[in-house]
């Protein structure tokens, strides 16, 4: 584990070099890229200073014990010993999926789609509750979310939301959450007290940055609108909501959620570049099988991933099998225990894949 320690602190130091040359500063992809990976490999150096510092005393113990002059010293170095070889396993095990390499797009911000699936008032009701979970949840890790468009429901919620999330590594820990979300519960709208199943699509887009794809706005439609829904200054009066049509795949975006057509189109751009990303994206991880069989982040938004049943406050993600029953808390945006949960079952995973070369 040493030697691929060594070699990582290797790279650290090369890289170290590099962000500081004027040729390097100037390519901005480049420079970005550097600096994230210095950042990854800054955590696995500070380990690997821990990891050689235990390394180093059990072999001067050993040295000492073997020596077996001074029988005090001989005593301090059984227990330094001792102390060194209980904290080795857990450090070991911690450098294992440290080692394990890391998906890119991790540290990416991200973009949140949701939409209303089958169960008509109710599915729009529940897709504005996770909306709002995740909200919650998002402010809880000081994540900043900044809504991009909306389609209110009949009945309250949504038909669909789309919201911006920036803040550290939010790309790989909002990944689990895509896929179709299901809900058991009696509707607002029953009278005779049944319990209804209806469900939510989430969506979970890493953000695309505009040196990872290239987009070419001559094919781009630009279509300006006035802005719809709830009165207000500047609502249907002026026209500043946008939606973008992209040629070559068809997607249309939109956004009218600023007042001005200008900020609008930024977020609408920044949209589309993100859809266009993610299918690139997608095509990448077809060709990596392993990645796609991945249980717990497989990228298939048809899967039924969760589910929350009101009756029985319970919640159940159906990849790991995994079913709590504090439905309140958690829709209220403490999801963090399932994410852990999932997050621990990928690196599992990864760690049996990596198992041959760490």
């Amino acid at each position: 584990m040493l030697d691929k320690l060594n070699i990582v602190k290797q790279r650290f130091d090369e890289i170290s070099d590099l962000i500081i040359q004027p040729d390097i500063i100037a390519d901005q992809k480049r420079y970005v890229q550097l600096n994230r990976e210095y950042k990854e490999l800054k955590q696995l150096v500070d380990k690997r200073e821990v990891y050689k510092s235990l390394l180093d005393n059990v072999s001067e113990a050993e040295e000492i014990i073997a020596d077996g002059g001074d029988a005090e010293m001989v005593e301090m170095a059984k227990m330094q010993l001792e102390e060194a070889k209980e904290q080795l396993p857990a450090l070991e095990e911690e450098i294992k999926y440290m080692l394990i390499p890391k998906d890119p797009e991790d540290a990416k911000n991200v973009v949140v789609e949701i939409r209303a699936g089958t169960g008509g008032d109710e599915a729009s009701i529940f897709a504005g509750d996770l909306h709002r979970m995740y909200t919650k949840y998002c402010e809880s890790k000081g994540w900043k979310v900044n809504v991009v468009d909306f389609n209110a429901g009949t009945s309250g919620g949504f038909k669909e939301i789309i919201f911006e999330v920036s803040g550290e590594n939010v790309y790989g820990t909002m990944k689990f959450e895509a896929g179709v979300h299901r809900v058991q519960r009696v509707p607002q709208t029953e009278t005779q007290g049944r319990v209804h199943t209806s469900a939510a699509t989430v969506m979970v887009l890493p953000e695309a940055e505009e040196f990872d794809i290239e987009l070419d706005m001559s094919e781009v439609r630009i279509e300006r609108t006035t802005s719809t829904g709830p009165g207000g200054q500047s609502v249907n009066t002026t026209y500043s909501a946008i939606k973008l049509h992209h040629e070559p795949t068809g997607l249309i975006v939109s956004c009218q959620d600023e007042k001005s057509q200008h900020k609008n189109l930024e977020k609408a751009i920044k949209v589309l570049r993100s859809r266009l990303y993610d299918l690139e994206l997608a095509k990448k991880q077809a060709a990596d099988s392993a990645k796609r069989k991945s249980m717990v982040s497989s990228g298939d938004r048809s899967a039924k991933i969760r589910t929350y049943n009101y009756p029985q406050g319970r919640v159940t993600d159906h990849r790991i099998g995994l079913t709590l029953y504090d439905l309140s808390n958690i829709i209220n945006g403490d999801i963090q225990k399932i994410i852990d949960e999932l997050m621990l079952a990928e690196n599992t995973e990864k760690l049996k894949e990596a198992s041959e070369t760490i």
